[in-house]
This record gives C-alpha cells, sequence and structure tokens, in this order.
C-alpha cells in the first residue's frame, strides 16, 4: 500500500546586483513547482546590488549584503519578506555573510577590503551594534587579482566553535574561536591551500565532521575532516577532486558550492566552462564521487543549487541576465534542459526555504 504524504511547499529566494540596471529589485521572491522543476515569480524586493543573502538557522530571517551595509528581513509565512532594519559594517560593501548556529551574530566578509565585521543580532532578528572588525593583511602571489586579501566566505563550525573566513586573495581559510558573548574573534589557526587556487567557499557536511572548501582558480574542491583536540580545531585534508571534465574551456573559475537539502549531494559550477557539476557525498568518509559536469546554456554561472527534491537543478547565469532549468538523473549522471529560462538581471545566490505546514 502507497501511502500520498502532503508535498512541502518551498519558495526561492533570488539574490542579484542592480548597478547598470533600470530598477532596484535586488532580491526576488519565486513560488518553487517541486513536480516541474520550475520557478513563478511572486515578489521582488527593493534593495540595491544584493551580492548575497543567507537564512538564519532558526528560518526566521533573512539577511543581504547591500550597498550601504547589510539590511535584515522577517520571513513571513507565504515566503514574503518584511524589512527589519540595516546596518552599516564600517566598510566596503561586503560580498558574503552567514549568522553562527544560535543566530546571535551575524559575520560579513569583505572582498573589497580584505575585512570581517562581526555584528550582535537582536531578538527580534534585527541587526545591532558591530562588535568585531579583523582586517587581514598580507601579500599574494598574482600580482591581478591575489596582491592583497579577498575574503569570499565567513561560515562557522557546526559545533559553533569556530568561525572559517576563506581569503580568496592570501590562499588560505583563516579560523577563529568566537567569544559567544563579546562577539569577539580571536584567531586560532589557518588552513592553507595551493599557491594561486584561490579558495573561494566553504561548506560543513550534515553531522560537521567534514569541510569542503571550493578553489576558484585552480577548481577543484578539497575535503578536510574536522575536530576539536585538547580544545582546539583540527583540520585534516583527505581528498581533492577536480570541478572540470578531462575536457574543458580554458580560463575557467569554479563559483558555486551548494549542499543539497538532505545533504547527500553537492553542487559546484564553473564560469568560463560554463558547466554545472554534483558530486555524491560519501556519509561516511565525506569523500565526493562526481556524477556528472554538464553545461548550464548560460554564461558566468554564479550559483547553482538542486531544487529540495533532487530532481532537478537550476543555474543562475550571471552575464547572460538568466536562470536556466534542467531536470537530472542522479544515477545515470544526466542533465536535460526543462523549460524556458528565466530572465534576472545578474543573478548571484539563490536560497530554497521550506514554508511552514499550515
Amino acid at each position: 500500500m502507497v501511502m500520498k504524504m502532503g508535498q512541502d511547499k518551498y519558495v526561492a529566494y533570488v539574490s542579484s546586483y542592480t548597478s547598470g540596471n533600470k530598477d532596484n529589485y535586488g532580491i526576488r521572491i519565486y513560488d518553487v513547482d517541486l513536480d516541474k522543476g520550475r520557478m513563478k515569480e511572486k515578489k521582488k524586493v527593493e534593495i540595491t546590488n544584493s551580492s548575497y543573502i543567507s537564512i538564519s538557522h532558526n528560518q526566521r530571517f533573512l539577511y543581504s549584503i547591500t550597498d550601504f551595509g547589510v539590511e535584515a528581513y522577517r520571513i513571513l509565512p507565504a515566503g514574503d519578506l518584511e524589512k527589519i532594519n540595516d546596518g552599516s559594517i564600517n566598510g566596503m560593501r561586503g560580498c558574503y555573510l552567514s549568522t553562527d548556529y544560535e543566530d546571535k551574530f551575524l559575520f560579513v566578509g569583505g572582498y573589497h577590503d580584505g575585512k570581517i565585521t562581526v555584528l550582535r543580532l537582536r531578538e527580534d532578528g534585527g541587526i545591532g551594534e558591530i562588535t568585531e572588525e579583523i582586517y587581514h593583511k598580507g601579500l599574494g602571489s598574482i600580482a591581478e587579482r591575489n596582491f592583497r586579501p579577498h575574503i569570499n566566505c565567513v561560515k562557522m563550525t557546526r559545533d559553533n566553535k569556530y568561525l572559517c573566513a576563506a581569503d580568496l586573495g592570501m590562499d588560505h581559510v583563516n579560523v577563529y574561536r568566537l567569544d559567544h558573548t563579546g562577539g569577539r574573534l580571536r584567531p586560532i589557526d589557518v588552513i592553507r591551500s595551493e599557491q594561486e587556487s584561490a579558495p573561494r567557499h566553504l561548506k560543513f557536511s550534515k553531522d560537521g565532521e567534514f569541510l569542503y572548501i571550493v578553489h576558484e582558480l585552480k577548481n577543484y574542491i578539497a575535503v578536510y575532516t574536522y575536530k576539536e583536540v585538547h580544545g582546539n580545531p583540527e583540520f585534516e585534508k583527505i581528498q581533492t577532486i577536480p570541478t572540470l571534465n578531462d575536457y574543458h574551456a580554458g580560463g575557467s573559475a569554479a563559483s558555486a558550492l551548494n549542499l543539497s537539502v538532505d545533504f547527500k549531494y553537492l553542487v559546484s559550477s564553473n564560469a568560463g566552462d560554463n558547466s554545472a557539476v554534483v558530486f555524491r557525498i560519501d556519509e561516511e568518509t565525506g569523500m565526493l564521487t562526481k556524477l556528472f559536469c554538464l553545461p548550464v546554456s548560460g554564461d558566468y554561472p554564479k550559483d547553482a543549487n538542486l531544487f529540495p527534491d533532487n530532481r532537478h537543478l537550476v543555474s543562475l547565469n550571471h552575464e547572460t541576465n538568466t536562470m536556466t532549468f534542467f531536470t537530472v538523473d542522479l544515477e545515470k549522471g544526466l542533465l536535460v534542459m526543462n523549460g524556458k529560462e528565466i530572465e534576472v538581471p545578474q543573478p548571484n545566490c539563490i536560497i530554497f526555504h521550506r514554508l511552514a505546514q499550515e
């Protein structure tokens, strides 16, 4: 006997740049059709250059980068956004943000000025005062890009003890211990990548025991084990796997890094090669197996993600101002175009959000 369960409902939030566009709608909200693997726009939010968005771990609030710092929104029952407030980061525009696992602090990474900013979060989800400002220092190895620090990702370990800051310019990830009372950071470790590899984004496995770092310029993902030993973090590399096929376009740069909703798959993308790549995660060892790396029918896929059903995929193509949709067969390694593209000016980041059951 087959029992039909009520299907979860999702919305998708898509952030985009607004520079040079006719409007300032930097966030778009879409209803998600899981059966068809499609999305339909329902609302637009006026915000400038929303280069990255993040949802709090309690799923109640959304935070966004903007030209003027950061903005906080309350997520309403139908997925709409209601602005709470904004806050300054006392520096150049950020490129990434995330919260700690208790949603007490907001971390902002600065690509342009190599700065980490920590802001206290209020009970109502609003943004409070700055508690910490750290500038990365040093000289990298590539004069054009890596001549100074560029922080591209800031993310807590899942035990909520350490903040990892990927520095694309310096080819390493700085690790800081978080003071949960004062919101201060203390440097405790450095995870060093290959020279001129440019660590871009990082994710932790569901149990927090494995760390995945995508490297933009050398197009690979490094897998590390993570544990705490005698009160200090310990990271050990166990795998390096390319995001590209053996045959690929020159001048490619790895971009996206997303875990599937069930944490069984890892998705990345390659600009230049204009492809999406999906890996299966071995739950026991944390190791990755490449399932496919195939074209996305757009230029510069800044982000790519599996739908929550793992049967569809969306690619955000920054240079062609489109989102393209695909049906996927993860067992057979197939990616098939699914309907027409949707126009979005300079899309940058997508998050699927499950709505509360009515």
